[in-house]
């Protein structure tokens, strides 16, 4: 039948896209930000987890302004050559705005920043696609919540309703008297291995968090010597002529999109 014109959707409130609006706020803010900090780095996340990188930001809120939105936008800022950038050597930063990355303009030095970022590495439950960075295995018998990973004098056996999703799981469980069990060991994943959507829900279903979030920092500009620093091991882009200083080479980091999109000061 054809679609009847008297069934119309009226929708009572509309939204606009703000997507320019962002783009250009997020490059005026890195521009206004470049002569006020002493220091850009450029970062790269591994694990993204919104809330970890709010601590990021929440720990850095008293010298530093935090960026990470869209890289083309962050890299235009920043000049992508010589004749566009605000400052000298700013334009060495953009080769290293690939990927999952952001911006951070602070008034802490290289050393202050990277052993920062060398202890944060907060734990978290993986997410389907990534390497296992350990094994695990469902012993036999009674299965508790923890699965072996703490006493089970400290632990209680499993609820018998969760039984049906193990099953759906491909986990070859049996009710014993009441009781969840297995005939024998259930390996759930290899170190190593990339890990399936069924392997990371059992992971979080027995509280094993092996997602380990990080920040590496690829390179900084320092405004007083117009040099731009990056680490070592980390490629650079092609055209990069940064020097290398105490096995590091300088990034830049900033932008005022939070987490691909939403202010971010620091």
């Amino acid at each position: 039948m054809p679609k009847s014109k008297r069934a119309k959707v009226i929708h009572l409130t509309k939204t606009q896209k703000k997507g320019k609006e962002l783009t250009l706020r997020l490059y005026a803010n890195i521009r206004e930000c470049i002569p006020q900090y002493p220091y850009i780095y450029v970062f790269s996340v591994e694990n993204m987890r919104n809330n970890y990188l709010k601590d990021v930001r929440t720990e850095l809120a008293g010298d530093s302004r935090l960026f990470f939105g869209k890289t083309r936008v962050m890299a235009k800022a920043l000049g992508d050559s010589p004749s566009t950038e605000p400052y000298p050597s700013t334009s060495l930063l953009s080769t290293h705005l690939t990927g999952p990355c952001g911006l951070i303009f602070s008034h802490r030095d290289s050393s202050s920043m990277l052993s920062y970022f060398s202890t944060f590495h907060p734990l978290s439950f993986a997410r389907a696609g990534i390497l296992s960075t350990r094994s695990f295995t469902l012993p036999a018998g009674t299965i508790y919540t923890r699965a072996g990973e703490i006493p089970t004098s400290e632990d209680v056996p499993l609820a018998h309703s969760i039984e049906p999703t193990l099953r759906k799981l491909s986990v070859p469980t049996r009710m014993v008297r009441g009781r969840v069990e297995l005939d024998e060991p259930f390996e759930v994943c290899k170190e190593g291995e990339v890990l399936g959507s069924g392997q990371t829900t059992l992971l979080k279903m027995f509280g094993v968090a092996i997602a380990e979030f990080g920040v590496e920092v690829r390179a900084w500009w320092i405004k007083e010597t117009g040099e731009v620093q990056v680490m070592e091991g980390k490629v650079k882009g092609d055209g990069d002529q940064g020097t290398r200083a105490n096995g590091a080479v300088e990034v830049e980091m900033g932008d005022d999109e939070e987490f691909g999109g939403f202010d971010n000061e620091g």
